[in-house]
């Protein structure tokens, strides 16, 4: 009897969960329309002459490098063809052990410069820094292995313009992504951080640096990222950007304010979220200094990257993101509920900490319990069949949500095929895809309570627009 009584009540914190899980993200997806029907009214003006376009910032653009040689050198001709007044590009190689360096060099003609520069946020030792001779704009930096935040930190010191633009070696911005990115900057002056839209590139056509033709990849893991990554961006952080408590911006793409940045220290090189970390900095700074300011998210810059098509690798990438995110929630747990945190403080924070960091814990022991419980007889099936449906739903509904905003204002994935392939995985992923996810959260969030060291390790890359089963060079076109 008391072992019911046990898995009743379990059963009830459940249903609460999962309620309110639910409210949280209808509230969320109604801010998410409300953002989008906004854009689509200003993308009505699009076809009018570009305002602010001669007196854009300038922009320093920041690549961190770490063992890129087959995805390099698209990702830089596709930073020199940004559509863009004046910016510089910092690609930071940051102790590469395969033909980074070498790569570049050759195909950019780089040499050797003494160049002085102000040491304002701490790096491990920079070994030269590097001048292309064909590209005025474009400079290399070499530096010791210090892992992304230390390589985006040395970046940031030898950056000569007022906005930073962070992004990854392994990314592809679209040609006119800078310009739209640093709109928020020009509107209002308050705003110290903007960040865009990463999409997944595997199975596209790439061709001098840019995504040509969008196609769907054909690896099924990759596939499952797809939806995962248009629910992250255009449902998840579209919609806390209206209420400013935006929490993240991907490292792969994102502009900054250079001197708050600074101001804050930089990026914290004693976590795997730096990213995250850096942005919930920025909040602290500003709220508790009772400081205006804005951190906002544009649904419609793109950054296009190579996702992991090995299970191994997508393992370590969420737990890491996971180890990050535990990371940042207690780094700035001052935030919680403080009078002058705002949204921040009293919504954002409870959200990631109840629904991200221990939501998996709650999703993978609740559904052993009852699991367990119904194999003994101590409930019947129809309570296992009711939390099974509730968890899939609530994930159906989220994925659906994003489906419908991407093809009501985007459409990225013109073909009516590619809609219904979408809309397929949209449902199958929620039948063990992201249950294999939440164990993985789960076991990070353990390895974390344990002291256990994460880090970032590196992810095989097949190259831009190569098949899983097909590895191209890209620099060997």
């Amino acid at each position: 009897m008391n072992i019911e009584l046990f898995v009743n009540g379990i059963q009830w914190v459940f249903l609460l969960y999962f309620i309110c899980l639910g409210t949280c993200y209808i509230a969320l997806n109604i801010s998410s329309f409300v953002s989008v029907q906004r854009l689509n009214i200003r993308n009505e003006v699009a076809g009018m002459p570009p305002i602010y376009t001669e007196f854009m910032y300038p922009v320093s653009i920041i690549a961190a490098a770490y063992n890129e040689e087959t995805t390099i050198c698209d990702s830089v001709r596709a930073l020199l063809q940004l559509k863009y007044t004046e910016f510089e590009i910092i690609i930071v190689n940051d102790g590469s052990t395969d033909r980074t360096m070498e790569v570049l060099i050759n195909s950019f003609g780089f040499e050797r410069v003494p160049e002085a520069y102000r040491h304002r946020i701490a790096t491990r030792p920079i070994r030269g820094v590097y001048l292309s001779t064909e590209y005025p704009n474009l400079r290399l930096v070499d530096k010791q292995r210090g892992w992304k935040a230390d390589a985006s930190n040395a970046g940031i010191n030898v950056a000569r313009f007022p906005l930073v633009c962070v992004t990854d070696a392994d990314s592809l911005l679209q040609r006119g992504s800078l310009q739209r990115l640093v709109q928020p900057f020009l509107d209002d002056p308050t705003t110290i951080a903007a960040g865009g839209t990463i999409r997944i590139a595997n199975g596209c056509k790439v061709s001098g640096g840019f995504v040509e033709h969008v196609e769907l990849p054909r690896s099924p893991l990759a596939l499952f990222q797809v939806v995962e990554y248009m629910r992250g961006f255009l449902f998840g952080r579209l919609g806390w950007s209206p209420i400013n408590a935006l929490l993240i911006i991907s490292g792969a793409f994102g502009v900054f304010h250079k001197e708050s940045v600074i101001a804050a220290g930089g990026y914290c090189r004693h976590t795997v979220g730096e990213d995250m970390e850096l942005v919930a900095r920025l909040h602290r700074q500003a709220r508790l200094e009772q400081k205006p300011y804005r951190i906002v998210f544009l649904p419609d810059p793109i950054c296009w990257t190579e996702a992991p098509v090995h299970f191994k690798d997508l393992r370590q990438q969420r737990m890491r993101w996971q180890t990050g995110l535990a990371d940042v929630l207690s780094m700035h747990k001052q935030l919680f509920f403080h009078p002058n945190s705002g949204t921040v403080g009293w919504i954002a924070f409870p959200f990631y900490l109840i629904f991200e960091l221990i939501g998996p814990v709650i999703e993978v022991l609740g559904l052993c319990i009852i699991a367990t419980a119904a194999w003994f007889g101590w409930i019947d099936y129809g309570s296992l069949a009711i939390f099974v449906f509730l968890s899939v739903s609530v994930g159906t509904m989220l994925s659906a949500s994003a489906l419908l905003l991407e093809e009501s204002s985007f459409r990225v994935y013109r073909r009516f095929t590619d809609l219904l392939v979408l809309m397929t995985v949209a449902l199958v992923e929620n039948l063990g895809y992201r249950q294999l996810t939440s164990i993985w959260r789960f076991v990070a969030l353990i390895k974390w309570l344990s002291g256990s060291e994460s880090r970032w390790d590196p992810v095989r890359r097949a190259g831009f627009g190569a098949d899983i089963k097909t590895r191209i060079d890209v620099n060997k076109k």
